[in-house]
């Protein structure tokens, strides 16, 4: 690959990434306030495959136009009176001229690899293919992110139902006990999991950066629930605290019930990420 293909992968990268940053498609890679970063990042890869391609054109330029000029013809000297004439040696040098340079010709006529053209390939991934966020199957086979008690909760609304995050239902019930909770209405959104027995989870992932450190927050679920229980679709749950509690079988993190008294199916979020956990 030369100098003028690396800059051609390099500008699909900074274009890569500035569509992704100006969609929400940087959203099933990196976290909401990534997003500055990521736009930022794809100007500088464009910036700086513009700023080669300009060098390179600039250095071919310049030295074209200060070539040397072309070397006289050979000419064989004449010989003065009485003196014998040099013997011919132009047959010799050419021959070793040849012998010196082969290798040099022979090696500048191999290319690079062409697998390295295979670079481009996550780039049309990225463009192209949107990847799924990560889902139950991801979410019952991690720990849950739910392991550090937080310094403290903000106030809650003194009446009306409670519309709360997974992440806050489960917090404020594992380490409040339930105080802000019991004997109020709690509404809260997420998507379905079920573990090896069947038992249903409410399920949101957490990011620490981006999507490969993704952690699943759950709620075990009792109640009414639906008849048909399908992974990985979105509902949302009204229900009432309950003290009942369950373990992780992954890591051991105490998991929190909520007794369900209705639900309702709603569309994905557009952001399908929480924030991390960071108690």
């Amino acid at each position: 690959m030369n100098r003028h293909a690396q800059t051609v992968v390099l500008l699909l990268t900074g274009g890569a990434l500035l569509h992704a940053g100006s969609t929400d498609l940087y959203l099933r890679y990196v976290k909401a306030g990534l997003q500055p970063l990521l736009i930022g990042a794809g100007v500088v890869l464009i910036a700086a495959a513009v700023a080669t391609l300009w060098y390179e054109r600039r250095a071919t330029r310049s030295g074209q136009g200060n070539g040397a000029p072309a070397p006289e013809p050979n000419q064989t000297p004449t010989p003065e009176p009485n003196q014998a004439p040099a013997p011919d040696r132009t047959a010799d040098s050419d021959r070793t001229a040849d012998s010196d340079h082969a290798p040099d010709s022979d090696r500048h006529a191999h290319h690079e690899p062409r697998v390295a053209w295979l670079l481009v390939l996550p780039l049309l991934a990225l463009v192209l293919v949107a990847p799924p966020a990560a889902g139950s199957y991801t979410a019952m086979r991690t720990g849950s992110a739910l392991q550090e008690q937080p310094w403290g909760y903000s106030k809650l609304p003194a009446d009306g139902p409670l519309k709360l995050s997974v992440a806050d239902y489960a917090g404020r019930a594992v380490y409040d006990k339930g105080r802000a909770l019991a004997g109020r209405q709690i509404k809260v959104a997420g998507f379905l999991a079920l573990d090896g027995h069947g038992a249903p989870y409410l399920v949101r992932m957490a990011l620490n950066c981006c999507a490969a450190d993704a952690q699943p927050v759950k709620i075990a679920l009792t109640g009414e629930l639906p008849p048909v229980l399908q992974p990985d679709s979105w509902i949302e749950v009204t229900g009432t605290y309950t003290p009942k509690r369950t373990k992780d079988p992954v890591n051991g993190t105490a998991v929190p019930y909520l007794s369900v008294a209705s639900t309702r199916p709603v569309k994905a979020p557009q952001d399908p990420y929480d924030e991390a956990w960071n108690g």
